[in-house]
């Protein structure tokens, strides 16, 4: 229970943040949506940093590094450090300027502005949306999936977990991710984004320090790092299996090279259990499973091939199109207050990921296997078993939850945001409502929003990576829309709608082709994001390129 008390402590500390900003808040619709662009270098960078590293960076890199290995660092973090800050300045600066300049809120508003039609912000609209719920999905998922392993025990009556009887008694996904949403909906709707920017930076220094010091409390726990890294499964040139693991689930006994190491109970997972994951692999390995405890087996590919690893660099350009990050941008008071944010991203990136990615490749010499639609747990299950205070494990547990709502809560506002600026404002025209009534428009329309992605978060595929990659897809598709129309003065309406309507068309293929959130690969390891920023970008190109150019006037509004 002690776990479980540190967690609502820490969640009751983040309404009381909430209502220390509404004492701030100016009541103006312009200080709820972009806080009045009053934000500093230091906030601008915790708020940016924060909204990017979501359940995808802890929780999922951890459960992809427990199946694929240490590349999965190379894979998103390294590339991603570098890619994000490129993107920072050559298109998030850009549209910082033209907002100021316009007084634009919401991405729609700039692109309708920028190709001089209103139809194409109803058709961004649904889109963008439908791509945020997803992206909502793994914050909800990713915090039930920390908890439940964290608070095994407490209520064995209730929650007897039988698919997991090693987390009898943990809280439900369902229970945290109500428990999540209703703590971020509250501090949203009291101060707006001035309100998540503050939750944002306290949240960002929590995950921050509670990582770092939840990779040498595991590593301590292991026997040091060197150890800790030996333990892992390895696999030799050839991929033959070096190294098998015994447990015991009498005693709770995982032996590793004949060294019996005290780990808690395994149920269900007696005898020798072979095929474990590399720690690296020159080349991807198929090997057979078996889970025990009377489950079948399934198979598994581990590490990556040449072509997967290189066209994963097409993911981090997703950031280019985040409707929440395009809101964070137009908050900074001026542009000097970006100077921090380009120099310490990438650094702020290495002491997140770095640790999750070895905690993932060192549960493979702890953890017994499991399928893709679980691996989620695995960061939750390391810290529950190998955190011996309930006081730090429940300390631990809140950075990982501090991850997570601090991405919620700007997804969250974005999409009140946009349905309130470019639907409901646009269509009946702003002078109709108050400030007030503005305001109210925003927060129904997101509990509307974060009604249906907790309802989804029950049914959706529980593989917070894979889901979160599918996510980036649709965005990074757009990515070469923005690009494109910062800097091209050819780019036109009809090419937008072309590349709009080629990045939804082959989303969708892929989605349907991969079971609805699983896995893909086309040709020799292509990832499908790849495909579709390409064929994105090069429909735009030659769309443009037939079809009459801009007309001066637009140009003369966005080009000097």
């Amino acid at each position: 229970m002690t776990p479980l008390f540190v967690v609502a402590a820490y969640l009751s500390l983040l309404i009381a943040l909430g209502i220390w900003s509404h004492s701030r808040f100016r009541g103006t619709s312009r200080d709820f949506f972009i806080a009045s662009r009053s934000i500093g270098p230091f906030l601008l960078l915790m708020s940016l940093f924060g909204t990017t590293m979501t359940a995808f960076a802890l929780v999922g890199s951890t459960g992809k590094s427990f199946e694929r290995g240490i590349g999965v660092y190379g894979l998103m973090a390294s590339i991603s450090g570098l890619i994000h800050s490129a993107l920072f300045f050559f298109i998030g600066l850009r549209l910082w300027a033209i907002g100021k300049k316009h007084g634009f809120i919401t991405q729609i508003q700039y692109f309708r502005a920028r190709f001089g039609s209103v139809s194409i912000g109803y058709v961004l609209f649904p889109v963008l949306v439908l791509l945020v719920i997803p992206y909502l999905l793994i914050g909800i998922i990713g915090a039930g999936k920390t908890l439940l392993p964290v608070t095994a025990g407490a209520f064995p009556a209730l929650f007897p977990h039988p698919e997991t009887p090693q987390w009898a008694g943990g809280i439900p996904v369902w229970i945290t991710g109500l428990v999540v949403c209703g703590v971020v909906l509250t501090y949203v709707f009291l101060g707006g984004l001035r309100a998540a920017a503050w939750a944002n930076a306290f949240q960002t220094l929590v995950f921050i320090a509670m990582g770092v010091l939840a990779f040498f409390l595991i590593s301590r726990s292991l026997g040091g790092f060197g150890q800790a890294t030996e333990a892992t499964a390895q696999f030799d040139d050839s991929g033959q299996l070096v190294q098998t693991h015994r447990f015991d689930a009498e005693t709770g006994t995982l032996r590793l090279r004949d060294t019996p190491l005290v780990i808690g109970e395994f149920e269900g997972a007696p005898g020798e259990v072979a095929g474990k994951r590399p720690l690296l692999s020159r080349t991807p390995v198929e090997v057979r499973l078996d889970p025990g405890g009377g489950r079948p087996e399934f198979s598994r590919t581990f590490g990556m091939g040449g072509w997967y690893f290189l066209t994963y660099l097409f993911i981090p350009l997703s950031a280019g199109m985040f409707p929440h990050l395009f809101q964070h941008w137009l908050t900074a008071h001026n542009a000097r207050a970006f100077r921090l944010t380009l120099l310490a991203h990438p650094l702020c990136i290495l002491a997140v990921w770095l640790p999750c990615v070895l905690v993932g490749v060192w549960a493979t010499g702890v953890l017994p296997p499991m399928e893709s639609n679980r691996v989620s747990s695995v960061l939750g299950g390391m810290v529950g078993l190998l955190v011996n205070s309930p006081v730090l494990s429940g300390l631990l547990t809140a950075g990982i939850l501090a991850a997570i709502m601090s991405s919620l809560d700007s997804q969250f506002l974005s999409l009140g945001t946009m349905f309130t600026n470019d639907i409901v404002l646009q269509r009946f025209g702003s002078e109709r409502f108050s400030d007030r009534q503005i305001i109210r428009l925003a927060r129904g329309f997101v509990v509307a929003v974060v009604v249906i992605a907790y309802l989804l978060s029950l049914i959706a595929p529980q593989n917070v990576f894979n889901l979160a990659v599918w996510c980036f897809t649709g965005f990074a598709s757009l990515t070469p829309l923005v690009i494109a129309s910062v800097y091209w003065r050819r780019t036109t309406l009809a090419g937008a709608y072309a590349s709009i309507a080629t990045a939804v068309i082959m989303l969708g293929y892929y989605f349907y082709a991969s079971g609805y959130g699983g896995e893909l690969l086309i040709g020799p390891g292509i990832v499908p994001a790849a495909a579709c920023v390409v064929a994105s970008a090069v429909v735009l190109v030659a769309v443009s390129l037939v079809t009459k150019p801009p007309e001066q006037r637009v140009l003369a509004r966005f080009f000097s």
